[in-house]
């Protein structure tokens, strides 16, 4: 039973982190619908969909960063905890290994990655037991950049274009609404999200990740909760922050709340943030034999992620957009003559680039000339054939607004005239982009297979002593496309639709429940 266990348990990891449930993929063509497809949401949003199916079919990541593996298993009285720990580890390890999961474990004080995704806390096993003769597994990977977002409040408390929120259900919905206001399009937007009432700070975080547990189309039994989801749902999606925080009808595609007990001297709401690429399965386990009985979630496959012809030949109307096509390096004049909202087709070497890399170029040369060259805020997912040959098999954006307090001074430093990221950056950056004639080029945030099928070779690598997704790796990229969100005028995109979106919470300050 054990042998088969494990080979289960390695099948649901392989599931969840290559092939989205149904329930998720309906709810993102929902959001299709719901967008002019001509717009940079819309655009997005045709990407997203491209990676899903191109996931599904090479049975790779859909996202690089899979995130802190987080088990939940409810399991026979009697059942042997310590050996089915064993079996989940040695499946996550099988898994790294094999490609399905980037290296993503480090050492809290040194920053050493451990390779094979172990390690103290890492991954996150949760067991419970049942009355029932079976197991079941559930698994989240819940990626670095939408878990940054999450966030805690404790009542009372003042909210920036909210005001004052109270002990009450409706300062619980002013904390739920700055929570998508908050996230922008730095968590891979449109999201979803599980809010956790109450608890103390740990069971709070605790119930809010729950939460993201259930599935997109449930009704919560609570009638307050479910009247509270359905207003969220509405409200987040009149904030105009969409898909990528490119502005958009399309914010939120997923809002799930729950409630326990309280201290009456505390009063949190938790609120977990998902991106789109929500991605968590369960099964049920035969106790006996160790085999899956039965899926969860309805399984990706049942669900086409495929454009309707119709729906792929609608002229583009309402946004105007040049795509500029360069092969690397640049120049300060190609470079000055963008403006946001061109689409940017790369050719040519660029350079991976995160925080590691960004800490140790401030204070020391780069390995290889950055003049006119592009950094990519990526951690990839790599595999080394027989012949000791690199490939790429995952490599979407990381968050760029971590590299701040360094990227302008790395630009200034080596002539580096593009960066590559997700969520924007800061003044500090847009400074120095104006000052030295680069530009910001957003990706879109999870579709590590689609960019991956732009990168046709990997030319180098350096400082590989940080480990796979910190490494400096040097790719050959063809047809690699992004936005340009932050130009070389002082120009912001994501600025804009902060302010704007801001504007937009501020007319949910008056009170909706009594």
């Amino acid at each position: 039973m054990i042998e088969q266990f494990e080979e289960s348990i390695y099948r649901l990891i392989v599931e969840t982190s290559t092939n989205l449930p149904g329930d998720v993929r309906r709810a993102i063509k929902a959001a299709q619908e719901a967008e002019d497809r001509a717009t940079r949401a819309g655009l997005s949003l045709s990407t997203i969909a491209s990676n899903i199916q191109m996931a599904e079919c090479n049975v790779s990541p859909i996202c690089q960063d899979t995130g802190m593996p987080t088990f939940v298993l409810h399991v026979p009285v009697g059942a042997n905890q310590i050996v089915m720990k064993e079996k989940i580890r040695s499946a996550i390890a099988r898994a790294t290994k094999d490609g399905k999961l980037r290296t993503n474990s480090v050492d809290s004080l040194t920053g050493a990655n451990s390779g094979d995704n172990l390690g103290p806390g890492t991954p996150v096993i949760h067991f419970e037991q049942w009355e029932r003769d079976e197991i079941e597994v559930r698994l989240i990977l819940k990626g670095g950049g939408c878990e940054n977002k999450n966030i805690q409040y404790s009542l009372p408390a003042e909210l920036e274009g909210l005001g004052k929120a109270g002990r009450d259900l409706d300062g619980i919905r002013k904390c739920i609404l700055h929570a998508v206001y908050q996230a922008q399009g730095q968590g891979c937007s449109a999201g979803f999200i599980g809010v956790g009432i109450g608890g103390d700070r740990t069971t709070g975080y605790e119930l809010a990740k729950q939460q993201l547990f259930r599935r997109v189309d449930d009704v919560n039994p609570v009638p307050e909760l479910r009247q509270l989801e359905e207003y969220i749902m509405d409200a987040a999606n009149k904030l105009g922050i969409g898909t990528m925080g490119f502005g958009g009808n399309v914010t939120l595609l997923g809002c799930k709340i729950g409630a326990i007990n309280r201290l009456p001297a505390s009063f949190f709401v938790s609120v977990a943030y998902n991106c789109w690429a929500f991605r968590r399965q369960g099964v049920l386990i035969d106790a006996g034999n160790g085999e899956i009985k039965e899926w969860l979630y309805p399984r990706g496959d049942e669900v086409s992620m495929e454009e309707e012809p119709e729906a792929a030949a609608q002229p583009a109307e309402t946004e105007q957009r040049r795509e500029v096509r360069l092969k690397t390096p640049l120049t300060e004049e190609q470079v000055r003559n963008l403006r946001v909202g061109d689409i940017v087709i790369l050719d040519g070497e660029i350079h991976t680039g995160r925080d590691a890399l960004h800490k140790y170029l401030v204070d020391h040369d780069s390995p290889v000339d950055l003049n006119g060259a592009v950094i990519y805020h990526c951690g990839p997912v790599m595999l080394k054939d027989e012949q000791g040959e690199w490939h790429v098999k995952a490599a979407g954006p990381t968050t760029s607004a971590r590299e701040e307090p360094y990227q302008g001074d790395i630009i200034k430093k080596f002539g580096v005239r593009a960066v590559i990221g997700k969520g924007g950056m800061g003044k500090k950056t847009l400074a120095a982009l104006k000052e030295h004639g680069a530009v910001y080029l957003n990706a879109i945030g999870g579709a590590a297979q689609y960019y991956a099928e732009c990168i046709k070779r990997v030319n180098g690598v350096h400082f590989l002593e940080f480990g796979i997704p910190e490494a400096m790796w040097h790719l050959e990229t063809e047809g690699f496309a992004a936005i340009v969100t932050m130009d070389a005028h002082g120009n912001s995109l994501h600025a804009d639709v902060e302010h704007d979106s801001l504007a937009k919470l501020e007319q949910f300050k008056e009170p909706v429940f009594k």
